[in-house]
């Protein structure tokens, strides 16, 4: 099994686990690797070293080609707060913005919903006062987590 550090056109890092080098660039040429934070299907390999156990060894320092720790610790951050919001909301799909005035003006009951809206009819609910976050799912926790 090889796991290699991949990078999409946005610099997010993440690791994808293949059987060989030819399965890895097989997945690429069909287009069926994808970023699990933006869903960018421009992908690379990050170059690696093997790891040698040869004994304690000072820290290295940190390597100025790949994302550092801070904003790995950003997107592992918001990936959590992207599960949160989603294990807690209902998705109402495209009646968001239909749901969410009928909320407002008390129609239906007060709860946390999610769904889809066009930049103009979030730009009206804002206008009502009615509170709205764009929150951009990744492709991958839209369906059942492997």
């Amino acid at each position: 099994m090889k796991v290699l550090n991949l990078q999409c056109s946005q610099r997010h890092v993440f690791e994808g686990w293949f059987g060989s080098d030819e399965e890895f660039q097989g997945q690429l040429a069909r287009g069926l690797l994808e970023c699990p934070m933006c869903g960018d299907t421009a992908v690379a390999k990050l170059p690696s070293a093997p790891r040698l156990n040869l004994g304690a060894q000072p820290e290295p320092a940190p390597r100025q080609d790949v994302v550092s720790m801070p904003e790995a610790a950003l997107q592992r951050a918001w990936l959590k707060m992207v599960r949160h919001v989603m294990s807690n909301t209902e998705d109402v799909g495209e009646r968001f913005a239909e749901e969410a005035r009928r909320i407002h003006y008390g129609e239906s009951e007060e709860r946390g919903i999610r769904g889809q809206a066009s930049p103009e009819e979030t730009e009206a609910l804002l206008e009502e006062g009615i509170g709205v976050l764009p929150l951009p799912v990744p492709k991958a926790l839209k369906g059942p987590v492997q």
